[in-house]
């Protein structure tokens, strides 16, 4: 992001691109303020920072440490401060200049500033121009997904896939070349239980019907019989021979299973409006292990110990005891393994500057000795490498503080869940809308039934874990999907009610003059600040959070300042508020794969 250096012309009244301009700039007149104040300025730092809506809107927070530092008093320091900032024509004509407490400086803006500003930001293409500056560069691999084939997804699965894909938005919209992979898992021991049981108990019909379904229950049929027969368990084994001998039949079933189960998985992932650029599963790295054998050992990283071959980091307290193992002490190859190679081959293919990899937070040390390892294996190399970030994320629990389970005690099939929010969305719709069609009905039933599941998902801190509950998540208050849905219609009948386009011939709008109006304006404003915080942090619920926030913020000045008024100064800049306010609400929706909705 480029941020304004003293040479540029700094003047308030030009549109700003963000709030780091902001403060670029008020730590620009700060500093000259110090100067004139004879403050000895190679130890005096502005420290600029959002204040408390409360007591304004920038805080210079520099006294402080200074007058410590000279062990001085700060309220005293921040009176001689303010006097010089006072005579700067320029600040002051956009703010009012105050002290707090023992020495903090407020700056509340004055309300043309505020109306320049949401002038200068009228389309996405504006907010983008500016956001696309923080990544602007970057090639970023987000691994995410990454379920098991010949396998339903579950409900645990939701929290990788919305994660991730709010995440791949954020970072495309913030400048970066985005490539997503659904690391899925589609090869190893459990083919052999499943092949057997293919070739025995197959359903036809039931493949048809439910590809993932029919083959889930092969796979657990495989290996019921396997547990209760060695005859049948030695048959498992000669069937993953095959496959990993490469036997042509083994791998023609290999490829429709794989090939079944993707199509399987991409029904839910439509569903979701998530789309992945590659599925590159174990599978492909299996014949790319062996170069990670060799260059580990060359590199003297890699050891043997009790016939396996690991990688230990003594120099890290809790992994000094505890090996990565690479090669397992049978020969055969393992997740280290394919992650070291897929690591490997996310740099030299895409290229990649930032690696992201988005799971619960059970593989914490796995992925912690991956990185440990792949960072001590390119220095070795003298590879560059990639920014590696392990996004992690709590558990769904159900009323009873236990992962959420179906009444028989089964995982809960994700494709069941998502269904069945349509299905409970569409009976809340057709009730608060008898007269709609069918047609409507099911268009925003299933938008808010989908919107619904994700938003309840990443509102939550993701570290933590979150209670289920279909009353809350479905719910047209509080901080929910179907609210802010509501929200961002009702701003779209605003517009149609005054006969009006979002549109706005912006030039007759007047200054802003009530608490409500200068309210709104200021948290719109905070959008550029709070994407940034979640695209640093990878955590969504930020601006979940804000979105909420905002929504209530227009729900009050909306309630205290009627919009479609005679005086046309007033009407215009109302409107402008109302417009901004659902594209930030738009854009924010948008980030979280969320779809908003004309009428509801």
């Amino acid at each position: 992001m480029r941020l304004l250096s003293h040479s540029d012309s700094l003047l308030f009244r030009l549109p700003m691109q963000n709030w780091f301009d902001v403060v670029k700039k008020l730590d620009f007149h700060a500093l000259e303020a110090a100067k004139r104040a004879n403050l000895d300025t190679s130890i005096f730092s502005p420290d600029v920072h959002p204040a408390d809506p409360r007591f304004g809107d920038a805080q210079i927070n520099g006294a402080l440490p200074y007058a410590k530092r000279l062990k001085t008093n700060p309220r005293e320091i921040a009176r001689q401060l303010v006097s010089q900032l006072e005579r700067d024509t320029e600040l002051a004509s956009v703010a009012e200049i105050s002290i707090a407490g023992p020495g903090f400086i407020n700056l509340r803006f004055k309300s043309d500033f505020f109306l320049s500003w949401l002038q200068a930001f009228s389309t996405e293409e504006d907010f983008q121009a500016s956001a696309s500056k923080i990544f602007e560069g970057e090639r970023v691999v987000v691994d995410y997904g990454s379920p098991n084939t010949a396998k339903q997804m579950h409900v645990g699965h939701i929290r990788s896939i919305v994660i991730g894909e709010s995440i791949c938005r954020l970072l495309e919209f913030c400048g970066a070349d985005v490539t997503r992979d659904n690391h899925i898992g589609d090869w190893g021991t459990p083919y052999g239980k499943l092949f057997y049981a293919y070739k025995r108990h197959l359903d036809e019909s039931a493949l048809k019907e439910d590809p993932l379904g029919e083959l889930e229950r092969l796979y657990k049929l495989g290996s019921q019989l396997a547990n209760d027969d060695d005859a049948v368990l030695e048959e498992c084994r000669e069937e993953l021979v095959k496959l990993q001998s490469g036997e042509s039949d083994a791998i023609a079933l290999w490829e429709r299973v794989n090939q079944l189960s993707i199509d399987g998985l991409t029904e839910i992932y439509d569903l979701l409006d998530v789309h992945f650029d590659h599925y590159l599963g174990e599978s492909f790295y299996r014949d790319q292990v062996e170069r990670v054998y060799d260059e580990l050992e060359k590199a003297g990283l890699a050891e043997e110990s009790e016939g396996a071959l690991v990688v230990f980091h003594p120099e890290h307290k809790r992994y000094a005891k505890q090996p990565f193992i690479i090669r397992k002490s049978d020969g055969a190859s393992n997740y280290a393994t394919t992650d070291l190679a897929t690591m490997l081959y996310r740099l030299e293919h895409f290229k990649a500057t930032r690696v992201i990899i988005v799971t619960d937070d059970r593989q914490k040390d796995h992925f912690e000795q991956l990185d440990l390892t792949t960072k001590k294996w390119f220095e070795k190399t003298g590879r560059s490498r990639p920014d590696f970030r392990h996004v992690m994320f709590g558990k769904i629990m159900g009323d009873d503080g236990k992962p959420i389970k179906s009444r028989s005690g089964d995982p809960i099939r994700l494709k069941d869940l998502v269904y069945e929010s349509i299905d409970r969305a569409y009976a809340i719709v057709k009730e608060k809308n008898p007269h709609m069609t069918e047609e409507e009905l099911r268009q925003i039933a299933t938008t808010v039934g989908v919107s619904a599941i994700k938003y309840a998902d990443l509102s939550p801190n993701r570290m933590s874990n979150y209670v289920f509950s279909w009353e809350k998540l479905l719910s047209f208050e509080g901080n929910t999907a179907p609210y802010l849905l509501y929200a961002a219609a009702r701003i779209q009948s605003i517009f149609r009610k005054a006969g009006a386009s979002t549109k706005i011939d912006e030039s007759k709008a007047t200054a802003f003059e009530t608490e409500e109006e200068m309210a709104l304006a200021r948290k719109i404003m905070e959008i550029v600040g709070i994407l940034q915080s979640t695209i640093e942090t990878l955590r969504p619920h930020i601006l979940c959070n804000y979105l909420f926030e905002l929504a209530g913020v227009f729900s009050a000045f909306y309630n205290a300042d009627k919009v479609i008024v005679d005086d046309i100064g007033i009407k215009t800049r109302r409107l402008i508020l109302c417009q901004r306010s659902l594209l930030v609400l738009k854009i924010g929706l948008s980030l979280l794969g969320i779809k908003t909705l004309d009428r509801m």
